[in-house]
C-alpha cells in the first residue's frame, strides 16, 4: 500500500523546493492537500510523480512543479479572490483555497465539475466552489478577481478574462507560441492595459477552448 503522506513529502522536498519554490504558505498547502484523491484510482500510486497525469477525455492534472511555480509568482494573499480556470478534478482549486480568501473554479466538463465539488466538500474547502462554464469567457458573475490561474496551456488569453481582473490583478498561464513552445507567463493588469512577463518554459498539455484561430496561408 502506498504511503501517500510520505509520497507527498517527497514531492515537496524533491521536486518543489529544489525548483526554487520557497513560499512557506504554499509549501504548507502542497503538504496538506492529498493529490491522490484528484486522479483516477488506477493512477493513485503515481499521483506524486513529476509529470502531468491523464484524467481522461483529453484532460490532465498539471505537473506539480509547474503549478507550484506559477502559484508562487501569483503571490496570492489570504484576503484575495481567485478564479481558477480549467480546474479539472479540482486539485489546483484545493491548493489555492489554502492560500486565498475565496476561490471560484470553472470547467467545461460537467463530470469533472461534479467530482471536484465532491472532493472539495470532503476536504472541507468551504471557501471554494466549482461551476460548469465556458472557460474561455471566465466567470464574470463573481468578478473582479485579484488573481486568475489557467490550468493548462493556451494559445492566447482572451480579453474577456483579463477584463475580470482588478487593477493590479495578476494572471498566470502557460502560453504557447506559434511554434508550440509553452512558457509560464505572468500577466498584470494596470488600469486598462495588461503587461506580460515570461517566467519559465513549460511543456504543459493544452486546455481546451483556447486554440488560436488558423490564419490564411498564401
Amino acid at each position: 500500500m502506498t504511503d501517500f503522506a510520505a509520497a507527498r513529502l517527497n514531492m515537496v522536498e524533491g521536486q518543489i523546493r529544489t525548483n526554487r519554490v520557497t513560499d512557506p504558505v504554499l509549501i504548507d498547502a502542497l503538504l496538506a492537500v492529498p493529490r491522490e484523491l484528484f486522479v483516477p484510482p488506477s493512477l493513485r500510486s503515481i499521483a506524486y510523480v513529476d509529470e502531468d497525469l491523464p484524467l481522461g477525455r483529453g484532460r490532465y492534472l498539471m505537473e506539480p512543479v509547474v503549478l507550484a511555480r506559477m502559484l508562487q509568482v501569483a503571490s496570492i494573499t489570504p484576503s484575495e479572490a481567485v478564479l481558477d480556470i480549467g480546474c479539472a478534478s479540482g486539485y489546483s482549486t484545493a491548493v489555492i483555497a489554502k492560500l486565498a480568501g475565496s476561490v471560484v473554479a470553472i470547467d467545461a466538463d460537467a463530470e469533472l465539475v461534479k467530482r471536484a465539488n465532491q472532493i472539495l466538500s470532503e476536504l472541507g474547502a468551504d471557501n471554494a466552489a466549482v461551476v460548469q462554464a465556458d472557460t474561455a469567457q471566465g466567470y464574470a458573475r463573481q468578478a473582479p478577481y485579484n488573481v486568475v490561474v489557467l490550468g493548462g496551456a493556451v494559445d492566447f488569453v482572451p480579453d474577456a478574462i483579463t477584463d475580470q481582473l482588478v487593477d493590479g490583478g495578476r494572471l498566470v498561464a502557460v502560453v504557447r507560441d506559434e511554434g508550440g513552445v509553452g512558457r509560464a507567463t505572468l500577466m498584470t493588469r494596470v488600469g486598462s492595459s495588461v503587461s506580460s512577463r515570461i517566467i519559465f518554459d513549460a511543456a504543459t498539455p493544452r486546455l481546451p477552448g483556447f486554440a488560436r484561430e488558423p490564419g490564411f496561408v498564401f
